[in-house]
């Protein structure tokens, strides 16, 4: 069985308060797009050990504790199923704010159950997935969600960005979520994500914020520069993913995208229609 395992960019994130157990309560919208790793599940060549094989981007992590074999353990911890091997090519950059290593174990998750568990529903696959990471359910749906809590509490939304275009870059520097979330003030918005995202995407710029964008932009000014270059090439709307650091924006134009995209020059950027 093969899957493509694709990332998710965060429309708006506001981090609202930090909680007693460490953790930060946020409120953002999860919006899956077409970059997308390529994961295979076949029989364990040895027939008792499961494995994972990685090519493509290099990843600091040894297949042990990468995610996808993490959903293996937490699937065979909790139901019958036989030792796979996963092969994995890794296209999604890491440390980017798009959740690659999240959607490759849910991935993961749902192909053990569509193979070997066909009786198992979704709603307990995210459970599952919850134990892996905190924005690893979104991606057992993989459709437009409104997030809060963890950004395990998950709320489906209309697809607000359906036949635009996305230019997405992510520059060479790696941003810590644990640094990004230190340099924040956590504040509850005077408007939440759901309210702003349902107006349209142009009047987004004004009101549709990334918490993590200040602390960022002031330690690596490439990705602030890379935001207003997208504003500059004809963006509706710019941001930064997640806790950074790649930077998406949203184009009406296709020529526009093409154009921008044409005229960078960074090894990971990507021109992708939504």
């Amino acid at each position: 069985m093969i899957t493509f395992p694709n990332a998710k960019i965060n429309l708006g994130l506001d981090v609202v308060c930090r909680r007693s157990d460490g953790y930060h309560d946020i409120s953002t919208l999860f919006y899956p797009v077409p970059l997308c790793d390529i994961l295979e599940m076949t029989e364990s060549p040895d027939g008792e050990n499961p494995s994972l094989t990685v090519y493509g981007n290099t990843i600091d992590c040894p297949p042990e504790k990468n995610l996808v074999m993490k959903a293996y353990r937490a699937m065979a911890e909790r139901y019958e199923i036989p030792s796979v091997a996963f092969y994995l090519v890794k296209r999604i950059p890491d440390g980017a704010g798009l959740g690659g290593g999240s959607a490759d174990a849910a991935f993961a998750i749902r192909m053990l159950r569509d193979s070997f568990l066909p009786q198992v529903n979704d709603n307990t696959l995210a459970e599952i997935a919850a134990t892996i990471g905190a924005d690893c359910p979104f991606f057992i749906y993989n459709k437009p969600m409104y997030a809060t809590g963890i950004g395990d509490i998950l709320t489906p939304v209309p697809d607000v960005l359906n036949g635009y275009t996305m230019l997405l870059v992510k520059p060479d520097v790696y941003v810590s979520t644990k640094e990004a979330y230190s340099m924040i003030h956590p504040a509850s918005p005077e408007k939440t994500v759901s309210e702003i995202v349902a107006q349209l995407p142009d009047v987004w710029k004004t009101e549709l914020k990334n918490d993590f964008e200040p602390g960022v932009f002031a330690k690596f000014p490439v990705v602030k520069q890379i935001k207003q270059c997208m504003y500059d090439g004809g963006a509706v709307y710019a941001s930064m993913s997640g806790s950074g650091s790649s930077v998406y924006g949203i184009f009406e134009s296709v020529n526009l995208a093409e154009s921008l995209y044409a005229s960078l020059d960074f090894s990971n950027k990507f021109l992708l229609s939504l």
